[in-house]
């Protein structure tokens, strides 16, 4: 199967990738607005071409105030045939309601790790099934697909990039999640048992 990075090579002239690929995917966010907007998503595109949400990105940070997670979370009605009456997204009802319904389960996870991205810092490392399992508990419409291509997006599981791709080293230099998993693995536990910084 042809990755993300091999696509691109074949195919330079799809630029909505191209930028997508070489400034957001694989990066490590940080604020909890752009991972809700990065699980929102996910979640829109079951069932569709990525290409077509990336044409509608703009449209969605619009529609869903930049992905503000208390803003969200305090949608009603009104808001709800708001964005179901809104072409520039996916008017799809369940996946409205699953950015609604995530954004409040966020609001509680910050009662117990301060924000999103600290619950995602407190179970990592987890395999994939692992976390699927996790997220299936803890949020909704979040099926295997979405889970995976969130994670790696996020950069809390490696492969978003080939290794030879030069937006491989950009991201690695960063130390996303998955690269602390790897300097676990790396230390013999015989020898030195002592916690990485940072890790």
């Amino acid at each position: 199967m042809m990755t993300y990075c091999q696509y691109l090579r074949e195919h330079p002239e799809d630029t909505l990738n191209k930028n997508y690929h070489d400034t957001e995917y694989g990066f490590p966010l940080m604020d909890d607005s752009a991972l809700l907007e990065r699980l929102v998503l996910e979640i829109n595109q079951a069932g569709l071409s990525w290409i077509t949400i990336l044409k509608k990105q703009a449209n969605f940070r619009r529609a869903y105030d930049d992905f503000e997670v208390n803003k969200v979370a305090a949608y009603a009605d009104a808001e709800s045939a708001r964005l179901l009456a809104d072409a520039g997204i996916i008017r799809n009802r369940l996946k409205v309601r699953a950015a609604i319904e995530n954004a409040r389960r966020i609001q509680g996870l910050r009662a117990e790790f301060g924000s999103f991205r600290g619950w995602l810092e407190a179970h990592h490392p987890l395999s994939l099934e692992e976390w699927t399992k996790l997220f299936k508990k803890t949020f909704v419409f979040t099926g295997g697909e979405i889970v995976k291509e969130f994670l790696l997006s996020t950069g809390y599981l490696p492969g978003a990039h080939d290794p030879d791709c030069p937006v491989y080293c950009q991201i690695a230099k960063l130390q996303p999640a998955w690269t602390r998993g790897l300097r676990r693995a790396a230390l013999d536990p015989h020898e030195d048992e002592t916690p990485l910084e940072n890790g």
